[in-house]
Order: C-alpha cells, then structure tokens, then sequence
C-alpha cells in the first residue's frame, strides 16, 4: 500500500524533521498521507480541523513540536485544552497503544498504524506533560454561581457536551469571542446541537449569551 510505504519512510527521519521543520509542514505533511490511504477519510474525520499550528501554546516548546510530530499522523491536531488534566493520561495511554499498532481494532489497527511512529519514553513524558499543562482548567461552580442562572445557561449547554466547563479566566475578554467561533465550528464538525437547521422542540443554542457570560467573567488584561 502507497500510503503505508511512505509513511514508514517519513517516520524515519521525524525526529531529525521536527528540529527543522515547523508544525506548520508536518500538519500538510500528514494531510497529504491521508489522501493516499484508504483509511484517510476516517482519520480525518477524528478531530475537527479547527485548531492551527500557530494556536499551540508555546509552539516553539518540545512539547509543541511532539504535538505535531506524533499526533498528527492520524488525525487533525489537537487542542491541548480539549481534555482536562486529569483525563489526558488515560487518553494518551490509548494513542501510544494505537500508534504501536495494538488497540480496538485488531488487525485493522495494525494495518492502519503500520509505520506509525510511536513516541519514546522520554518524549511521551515531555508531551503528556505538555498536554495536561494546557489542559482545560476546569470552572469551579463555587466561585461562579451564574453558571446556574439563566445567564449561564447557553454556556453550561453548549460547553459541557464536549469537555470540562471552561474557567472563564482562562481567556481575555477580547480573546473569547474568536475561541466560541471555534468552538462553534467544531460542534458542526463532530454533529451536536448545531445541525443544518433548527428543530424547534430542541434547546437552541445563543452564541451571543455565551460571549455575553464569559466576556463578563473573563480574566482582566
């Protein structure tokens, strides 16, 4: 199979590709992989494809750089803060299973992960330590009440499909209205309460009260 060829080749030299290639060009990289594989259609479909490599925290950081080296052979890459950090190791046990060829599939995983690279010990610990250090930080309902007011109701609906709620202080007030567009665009990806129409009988979702509770609450400055 071409794709696997290939990709059992460029494996080979990621180490050395990531020190001299941005996240940028191993993202296109794996993207132009996928194409050639039979299976390209299913990894893309994994995660949205919402997130930039420019968007990593401290994208120059190794962490960073084993984001888009090892994740990104199987699926669009991923937020950080799309788990909390008291999920992501059991998560990121399950990839480096699957990137070794072992996991819920069985000789399909096999056949799809063929020449997948897998991390190392030590690198595996600098990226689980990189993911949970940008997890999602949790919102503590003690200290906002409102979340269970009306005002905090599209917010409370729409976040907590997908992860932990949101600390509205993770983010400026300047800087949550282009994080919800994303979110927004990642809840039509994975097909949840956003859909082509509205049904009436269904909770609609109102993205200008969910800027409206966490631009209220957001971190100053």
């Amino acid at each position: 199979m071409r794709f696997l060829v290939a990709l059992s080749a460029t494996a080979l030299c990621l180490a050395t590709a990531a020190s001299a290639q941005d996240a940028a060009q191993l993202v296109e990289q794996a993207k132009r992989r996928w194409t050639e594989s039979p299976h390209g259609p299913m990894l893309e479909r994994i995660l949205p494809p919402t997130f930039e490599p420019d968007q990593l925290p401290e994208r120059k950081s190794r962490g960073a750089r084993l984001v888009a080296q090892y994740c990104v052979q199987c699926h669009n890459l991923p937020n950080p803060a799309m788990h909390h950090a008291a999920k992501w190791p059991a998560i990121f046990e399950r990839m480096v299973v699957r990137m070794r060829g072992r996991g819920n599939m069985g000789e399909l995983m096999q056949e799809m992960m063929a020449g997948v690279e897998a991390p190392t010990v030590a690198e595996a610990e600098i990226l689980l330590a990189y993911l949970q250090k940008f997890s999602q930080r949790a919102l503590d309902p003690r200290r906002y009440p409102a979340v269970d007011l009306p005002e905090g109701r599209s917010f409370k609906l729409a976040c907590q499909q997908c992860h932990v709620l949101p600390d509205p202080r993770r983010h400026t007030a300047s800087e949550w209205p282009a994080v919800v567009t994303r979110m927004e665009k990642n809840m039509e990806w994975m097909n949840r309460v956003v859909g082509n129409r509205s049904e009436p009988d269904e909770p609609q979702l109102r993205i200008e009260e969910i800027n409206a509770f966490l631009v209220k609450y957001a971190r100053k400055g």
